[in-house]
């Protein structure tokens, strides 16, 4: 299964950079309080810390997608950023699943291990064969 459409590595991660860019990246570097809003987070009266931790996320979420986009482009990095993706998958998964264990986030959240399986799938099968 791993590398079973290696040949389109590169397109992969420019759909996959595009999308999160758009829908996770920026959202929460430029609005990070308007994001947790919409995940459904209470937000509590003091949030200049909660807009500090989630203007920094926000910050390596773009250090992945510029990882993403300049393989997707240029093919330079392709495995290197393959396993970094891998990593933060399977690191996201970690973090979903202890807050769903511990009942210390919203069902959103809990919602998004879905999404983090099916990119670590996606990412295996397009995982550049050298």
């Amino acid at each position: 299964m791993i590398g079973v459409w290696s040949e389109h590595a590169q397109i992969y991660l420019l759909f996959f950079a595009t999308l999160t860019t758009l829908f996770f990246a920026l959202p929460i570097f430029l609005a990070p309080l308007a994001w947790a809003r919409m995940m459904m987070w209470k937000i509590p009266k003091d949030t200049d810390l909660a807009v500090y931790f989630g203007r920094c996320l926000g910050a390596f979420i773009l250090i992945v997608e510029m990882l993403a986009f300049r393989a997707g482009l240029t093919g330079e990095g392709l495995v290197f950023t393959f396993q970094v993706l891998i990593a933060v998958f399977l690191f996201m998964l970690v973090v979903h699943i202890y807050g769903a264990l511990k009942k210390i986030q919203p069902i959103t959240e809990t919602m998004e291990n879905i999404l983090w399986v099916v990119l670590l799938v996606l990412t295996l099968a397009f995982f550049p064969v050298v």
